[in-house]
């Protein structure tokens, strides 16, 4: 790329974008690319590539080439090679086979309709707080359809590098999580724990939709004996609504927008409005400033925010 970088310090940072291919790049998901490659870059870090396709009956075909292809068309371009989450099954049935082999997971017979009827409070994320039903083993006649992490009391603390200190108590809050679902699938607080660690990553900066899922990645992260990241959750953006944009509420694709004014209204979205002697500038014009513009304590600390219209 034509834009310059800081050097790199003797303790280098590693960020990385981890989306989903659920469908193409909107708004949304073009903010926290730009922040987490704008918060490596800066530091003279680097930023990897990640497709969590994981969850593949949720998968929509070619949205992964789709996807890196936006980005390097908004000059967002990663070091290494991309990593597929559908590739590395195997290093997250090793992860399970140690949980396994300590004590720390059982296998849970429980559907979803028998949590929703014996389950009487939610997490923050809105699910069903899991009772414990098969904790101590199933009961007679009844097959394991998931396997789930055994949680401990105590507070999972952590300082967000936007949010602030974050605390949870996920055996009350939340109960023990799944770690392969019933289907098979494996689930996405043990996969992105497992893949963060082996790629080196040290700084996690996403949006504030997943901070409530971190206490758990935490949580597993220590059970693993995995180094933690600094985290920083960046506003999620909105529509009209107040809905998150995505797949689900009709999210406008980036890929049919102006792409220096897409940047630039992200660039504005994170408190980095460009100066006006870059309108009509280049996207690598763009970055250039904004690499030696980036400064935390610059981004809006709010959770949600009503992205621009038009977007």
């Amino acid at each position: 790329m034509s834009a310059s970088y800081p050097p790199a310090p003797a303790i280098t940072t590693v960020g990385r974008f981890a989306p989903s291919p659920t469908g193409p790049l909107h708004f949304g998901s073009l903010v926290a690319a730009v922040g987490s490659w704008l918060d490596a870059r800066s530091a003279g870090g680097r930023w990897l590539l990640r497709i969590e396709d994981v969850d593949t009956p949720r998968i929509v075909p070619g949205a992964d080439r789709a996807i890196m292809d936006d980005l390097v068309r908004f000059g967002l371009e990663w070091d290494g090679e991309v990593v597929w989450q559908s590739q590395r099954f195997d290093r997250y049935a090793d992860a399970l086979e140690r949980l396994r082999a300590a004590g720390l997971v059982y296998g849970c017979a429980c559907s979803r309709k028998e949590i929703a009827d014996s389950s009487l409070t939610r997490a923050r994320d809105g699910g069903l707080r899991y009772p414990g039903t098969c904790r101590d083993g199933l009961a007679a006649g009844r097959v394991a359809r998931a396997w789930r992490v055994r949680t401990m009391p105590g507070q999972v603390r952590f300082d967000d590098g936007l949010q602030g200190e974050q605390s949870e108590d996920i055996e009350a809050e939340v109960g023990d999580f799944v770690l392969l679902r019933a289907d098979g699938v494996w689930a996405y607080q043990l996969a992105v724990v497992v893949d963060d660690a082996e790629q080196g990553i040290s700084d996690i900066v996403r949006g504030a939709d997943l901070l409530d899922s971190t206490p758990r990645q935490i949580y597993l992260q220590r059970l693993l004996g995995y180094p933690q990241p600094r985290y920083l959750h960046l506003p999620v953006a909105t529509n009209l609504a107040g809905e998150k944009l995505s797949k689900q509420t009709l999210a406008r694709a980036v890929a049919g927008q102006p792409t220096a004014a897409a940047l630039g209204a992200a660039l504005a979205f994170l408190g980095h409005a460009p100066p006006r002697d870059l309108d009509g500038a280049p996207v690598a014009a763009l970055l250039d400033w904004a690499c030696g513009a980036w400064r935390r304590d610059r981004l809006p600390g709010a959770r949600v925010i009503q992205a621009p219209i038009g977007v």
